[in-house]
């Protein structure tokens, strides 16, 4: 019976899990599927597959030869990494640093870096504005950077900082008797032990990142500056919309992010689940 009634609840789970799935996919694949149709065929079957009737690349040659869209892509591409990179290296430092070492106002900092997820960081875009107005870095990648870092910490030290907690305090103190640096021990010791952290950190992090419209509207709009996402919005007109270029931008914008998860989607579901046993 036991058997029985666990199984039951297993296939549950999957089924709802499996609904979970197609739901979520299934924006994509409506997006996917009509970028490559023609405009008529979008408007009279949203829904069906690019045959040989609809079947159109008008979109994705649009997109190439209308705008300059391999320099949005790049640009997307030098704010997330480099974003990336900032919050991973000195939200390590900062979790190891609250996780290892105990001294007056730890437990205050700690919070205090929480207080970073409940609160957007768009609530702070006049006082963001005008301090890069005044640091002359309006219209530059290096704005879009410095705001991404600041909004991607605090969720990377929470996470973090729980995994290194977790980190044997014997291997540790052998690495000091050993005469290794704490440098050392940080990058050689630890790091290594909380890769699918790192990864889910990544993972979610990288997704604002490249999906954001907001800042790089406000910050960074020049033709020079602008990312794939406000790229996007040079085929969204007031009173016509391209939707064969729009729907082939998005399509293309999503590869970025399908790649990064085929890569580190072991690591994210290792720390995901590591995560939930904590």
């Amino acid at each position: 019976m036991k058997a029985r009634a666990s199984t039951g609840r297993t296939i549950a789970a999957h089924a709802v899990l499996l609904a979970y799935t197609l739901i979520a996919l299934f924006p994509v694949f409506v997006i996917v599927i009509n970028s490559f149709k023609s405009r008529k065929a979008i408007f009279a079957d949203p829904l069906g597959l690019p045959l040989p009737g609809s079947f159109d690349l008008v979109g994705y040659r649009t997109v190439l030869h209308q705008g300059d869209f391999f320099l949005y892509f790049q640009n997307s591409l030098i704010v997330t990494v480099a974003s990336l990179f900032c919050v991973l290296l000195f939200g390590a430092m900062a979790a190891f640093a609250l996780s290892e070492y105990r001294f007056r106002g730890n437990t205050l900092m700690g919070l205090y870096l929480a207080l970073g997820i409940m609160i957007p960081i768009r609530l702070g875009t006049v006082a963001i504005l005008e301090m890069m107005v005044a640091s002359g870095l309006v219209n530059t990648l290096t704005a879009l950077i410095l705001v991404y870092t600041a909004q991607g910490l605090p969720l990377a030290i929470f996470i973090l900082a729980e995994f290194m907690k977790s980190v044997s305090d014997d291997l540790k103190n052998a690495g000091r008797i050993d005469g290794l640096s704490e440098y050392r021990i940080f990058f050689s010791l630890v790091l290594p032990l909380v890769r699918p952290a790192m990864a889910t950190v990544a993972v979610f992090t990288m997704i604002p990142i490249w999906n954001d419209l907001w800042f790089p509207l406000i910050l960074a709009p020049a033709e020079d500056t602008k990312t794939v996402t406000l790229g996007a919005q040079v085929f969204i007109g007031q009173f016509v919309t391209n939707w064969n270029a729009v729907l082939a931008a998005l399509s293309l914008a999503i590869v970025p992010v399908l790649v990064l998860y085929l890569i580190f989607s072991r690591q994210l579901i290792r720390g995901i689940t590591a995560g939930a046993v904590k």
